[in-house]
């Protein structure tokens, strides 16, 4: 039977541990936060923009701009749940180290996804700072987006973190990102409006953390205010926590074995 994970701040010395070997690459790393969003703005929204024109009032670019932040940080976050956390666990054996410490199996696992679920910021404002640049953000209520990347970097992070806890090698992540990651990023309202979608299909992205976290951030991203917000982060936290949750569980049972 699953038990909701036993949380304490010891999480943050895992946080802590994952910043500090991140600040040795933090300038490379940053850059590529930089550079990766503004080719992306540049060649998809001018690129396509000058062919798809505008949807309904906006300019394709300032369309996309909302849309790449939150794919970046469902990419970021789940990359370093995925790929970073593994070699932590299995072949660097850090996990082993910090389980030797006080330290437990839930503690490691809520450091690495708050570890996610930071990258995934530090990504999406980059993104959010490019776009400004380009003159792409409609208001002050932009800045509210951090809060809503954050909570959806944890949403992703844990749920990567459970293809993680079930991987025996880096080959199993294939699945992960074929059959879930690019059918949601293609069909939750990144690159086109959900409405262009046949009524079934567009439905069915609801069912998707991505597409509310678009719900959310792309009215904020214009100087507006999100409809339904309460339900869009409601459906975003929750699958967070069932992620969390799940992921500890089997965490435990394959380290503690």
């Amino acid at each position: 039977m699953l038990t909701f994970p036993a949380v304490s701040l010891r999480f943050l010395s895992v946080w802590r541990r994952n910043l500090r070997v991140w600040r040795k690459l933090m300038l490379p790393s940053i850059m590529g936060n930089f550079g990766e969003p503004l080719l992306y703005l540049l060649a998809l929204g001018y690129g396509f923009g000058q062919l798809v024109g505008d949807i309904g009032e906006l300019p394709y670019m300032v369309f996309l701009a909302s849309g790449i932040i939150c794919s970046s940080a469902m990419n970021t976050s789940s990359f370093e749940a995925l790929y970073s956390a593994y070699t932590r666990m299995t072949v660097q054996r850090t996990w082993g180290a910090m389980l030797d410490a006080p330290l437990n199996v839930d503690d490691v696992a809520l450091g690495e996804i708050s570890w996610a679920a930071t990258k995934a910021l530090i990504s999406s404002t980059a993104i959010l700072v490019v776009a400004s640049l380009l003159g792409l953000v409609g208001g002050w209520q932009a800045v509210l987006v951090l809060p809503v990347i954050l909570l959806t970097g944890f949403c992703f992070g844990a749920c990567a973190m459970v293809v993680t806890a079930v991987s025996r090698s880096y080959d199993f992540f294939l699945y992960y990102f074929t059959l879930v990651m690019t059918p949601m990023l293609l069909l939750s309202g990144v690159f086109f409006p959900l409405d262009q979608l046949p009524p079934l299909i567009a439905q069915g992205a609801f069912l998707l953390p991505l597409a509310h976290a678009v719900e959310v951030v792309r009215p904020l991203m214009l100087g507006g205010a999100p409809t339904n917000a309460g339900l869009h982060l409601g459906v975003i936290a929750a699958y967070g926590l069932v992620a969390f949750t799940l992921a500890t569980a089997i965490l435990r049972r394959r380290l503690m074995s």
